[in-house]
């Protein structure tokens, strides 16, 4: 028999008689590797809305804009080296739209009412622009609520809204270029809610006739004017944004149609840095999640190690043995990470109003699969090849043997405990045996409360849009569902884990738990005892869950995305002793049912079954 095969058939027996185990492992690295893999194909499902619409409207390649005064260099651009075709220079003017009592500005560029071969917008409702008639592009008209047949009313002139179109030329509301001469404020404004003088605020965009436009205007001086152009090759866009701007340090604002593109998926870009960070954060819950279910395997599978030994194995054929194993269920969740993870991806990438068509299932690259099935590998080695190594570099008669391993005696820890009621007393002397796992369950529930700390933050943020920070709402209920997938995924692992811990503390704690109902404690003492073992480590967890740890996860999520801390509003004391309570009062209640399933073995069961 080949090396391989046996490592291969021996590592599958040993998963096949330790199911349950091995489905918890392939649950913990599973949540992690489609997380990742949703924060990596995010952008590429959010970039295919866009995509439908460059080809539904012949979007340009580069947009150039410039003022009045600038008009002769902007037209010199069309005979530049690399430009097919073009549309335009079209003038724009800023102005005030009203409708049902709210105002707001909008950008308006003059067309003609004949199409054009670049940048004509693809109307989805009604018809193209003309004289006494304005076209309004989708998505600022979902947000302000306007339909075909309206009236609206631009710079105190009443227009009826002859349609609704969608554009590759801007970014959808409220991400749209800014175009006119005044200048734009996208976003937050200042902290009195004030928009500096002469700028406007989130404009929308919307279509009329070049004479409409002109009439609008206050002075033709204050027009601006825009360029479409198409190149010859696409992919250069931005080298002829480069060599084109002009010169005497007065270049021409230009954006690229990736600039354009990147600005259209900039929620995906959000939800992309939520998920990376969820990701790491599961990560992180995993490798605890593994280090325990490792350390346990490893405890069972000790006279295992002496047989292999003891028949010829070599230490390098039983580390071998027991890595395989981990790496093997690691590599079908990668795969079923990415599956799961590639065909949620749409769901979580928004749909705008203001694109054509709906986000598609993108192909993970090479890249994408390298990354996935890189950290569940690594997830699987770091929790394993130390035990499996120490396993393997055992000695051969010790792992026939398999002696219990002493308890660590405590003189402290006696003596705190000895006046405690009799469940408090237990708890802290099962906690005392094992350091190392006592701090792996409080590092997982610090990780937990940490991200539903700035789960809370994120939430509250969200609760003041639309509004100051740019989202509609149609964003905000993307976002929303992105930080609802987190959370359920989080606390899923996060139950998992404390079920995880209690179960592998109920098994190293059979013989010793017998003894003591043998000496007189009630089952239900015992079984208290183990639960309470696991509640003083959530308790010590939460409350660093929230600071530090989730006071430096929202910083790092504002380094980032270069947010401002000083905008959010932080959970209430009431909220954060809440989040506490609720976290111990879950861990007890998870940890009940495992603590009392092991208590309900009798006593003389479990002193037989343990070995000398």
């Amino acid at each position: 028999m080949g090396r391989i095969l046996l490592v291969s058939r021996l590592a599958l027996r040993d998963l096949r008689r330790r199911r349950t185990e091995a489905v918890l492992l392939l649950l913990a690295v599973m949540a992690a590797t489609t997380t990742l893999t949703l924060a990596l194909v995010l952008r590429d499902a959010a970039s295919d809305p866009y995509q439908s619409t460059r080809e539904a409207t012949n979007g340009p390649d580069v947009v150039a804009n410039s003022r009045s005064a600038g008009l002769d260099r902007l037209e010199n651009l069309v005979s530049k080296a690399g430009v097919t075709d073009h549309s335009g220079p079209y003038p724009v003017t800023a102005a005030k739209l009203q409708t049902g009592g709210k105002t707001s500005d909008v950008q308006a560029v003059g067309r003609d009412a004949a199409s054009v071969s670049v940048d004509q917008p693809k109307v989805v409702q009604g018809r193209w622009v003309s004289d006494g008639g304005v076209v309004v592009e989708a998505a600022y008209a979902n947000a302000v609520g306007v339909r075909v047949g309206d009236t609206v009313t631009l710079e105190g002139r009443a227009f009826e809204v002859v349609g609704v179109a969608v554009t590759a030329a801007t970014a959808p509301y409220p991400g749209s270029s800014c175009i006119v001469a005044s200048g734009c404020v996208n976003g937050a404004v200042s902290d009195d809610g004030k928009v500096p003088a002469g700028l406007l605020h989130n404009p929308g965009l919307v279509w009329l006739t070049q004479a409409d436009v002109r009439d609008l205007a206050s002075d033709p001086a204050s027009l601006a004017y825009v360029l479409n152009l198409k190149l010859a090759d696409p992919a250069k866009a931005q080298a002829f944004v480069d060599t084109g701007q002009g010169d005497r340090g007065h270049p021409l604002p230009m954006q690229t149609w990736q600039n354009i593109q990147s600005d259209a998926t900039e929620l995906a870009r959000d939800s992309q840095i939520l998920l990376l960070l969820g990701a790491w954060l599961l990560a992180l819950l995993a490798v605890a999640s593994l280090s325990v279910l490792v350390g346990g395997r490893m405890a069972d599978q000790t006279r295992r190690v002496g047989l292999l030994k003891a028949v010829g194995g070599t230490p390098a054929l039983v580390a071998a043995v027991l890595l395989a194993e981990y790496l093997g269920v690691a590599v079908i969740a990668a795969a079923a990470g990415l599956t799961i993870g590639s065909l949620t991806a749409p769901l979580l990438a928004g749909s705008s109003a203001g694109l054509v068509g709906g986000a598609g299932t993108p192909s993970p690259t090479a890249s994408t699969v390298g990354l996935v099935l890189g950290a569940a590998l690594l997830v699987a080695v770091v929790t394993t090849a130390v035990p499996a190594v120490r396993a393997a570099r055992s000695s051969t008669v010790q792992a026939l043997a398999d002696a219990p391993r002493p308890p660590r005696r405590l003189g402290w820890l006696i003596a705190l405990s000895a006046r405690l009621p009799v469940p408090l007393l237990l708890a802290l002397r099962v906690t005392g045996r094992r350091p190392r796992r006592v701090a792996l369950a409080a590092a997982s529930i610090a990780i937990t409360v940490s991200g539903i700390y700035v789960l809370l933050i994120l939430n509250a943020f969200l609760a003041t849009q639309p509004g100051e920070g740019g989202y509609d709402r149609a964003q905000v209920g993307t976002l929303r569902h992105v930080l609802l997938a987190w959370s359920i995924i989080l606390l899923c692992l996060a139950a998992i884990n404390a079920v995880v811990i209690t179960w592998a503390t109920v098994l190293d704690n059979r013989h010793s738990s017998a003894l003591t109902r043998a000496l007189g404690a009630t089952p239900v003492e015992v079984t208290t005892a183990l639960a309470a073992a696991q509640v003083l480590p959530a308790l010590t967890g939460a409350v660093l869950g929230v600071f530090p740890g989730g006071f430096a996860l929202f910083q790092t999520i504002n380094v980032i995305t270069g947010g401002d801390s000083t905008k959010a509003t932080s959970p209430s004391p009431w909220q954060t002793f809440a989040l506490v309570a609720a976290t111990v009062v879950m861990v007890a209640a998870l940890t009940a049912i495992p603590a009392h399933l092991g208590g309900r073995r009798s006593v003389t069961a479990h002193l037989r079954a343990e070995r000398a």
